[in-house]
């Protein structure tokens, strides 16, 4: 018997309309965080998602329990006004010396905090070195 796979398709057009009609102090840095994660690796996919631009695994993965989001790696958080949070899903899994990552919540989530452009490039390297560790722990 052959074992089945799934993949997702990446909605660049949804979120690019999303980020047109954005309405939010920090929107440009909404807009460099978008652009480092997806340069982070070709397999990271987007879409709105608790609405919010949310980014995902979009290669083939066997099926799963959609409740389980074990395809999506980050959700964005513009509920403060005066940073943007972003939520890694499997961010307890990660390993992260530099401390971008904070809390420690019981399902694995972990957070990572931007208030600036200047603080996204700072942290540019580190960030998308988060998002292809969860990536590589999504395809084992």
């Amino acid at each position: 018997m052959t074992e089945s796979f799934t993949t997702k398709d990446s909605r660049p057009d949804e979120v690019d309309e999303y980020m047109r009609q954005l309405v939010h102090p920090l929107k440009d840095v909404v807009e460099a965080l978008r652009q480092t994660i997806l340069a982070a690796d070709p397999s990271v996919g987007e879409e709105v998602k608790w609405n919010a631009p949310a980014f995902f695994y979009t290669g083939e993965m066997p099926p799963f329990d959609a409740k389980e989001f074990r395809r999506h790696l980050v959700v964005t958080n513009l509920h403060r006004q005066n940073e943007i949070l972003l939520v890694f899903w499997g961010g307890g899994k990660v390993s992260d010396p530099s401390g971008l990552l904070e809390g420690n919540y019981e399902d694995g989530r972990r957070i990572a905090t931007f208030r600036s452009l200047d603080e996204v490039e700072s942290k540019k390297t580190v960030l998308q070195e988060v998002v292809r560790e969860q990536l590589g722990l999504l395809q084992k």
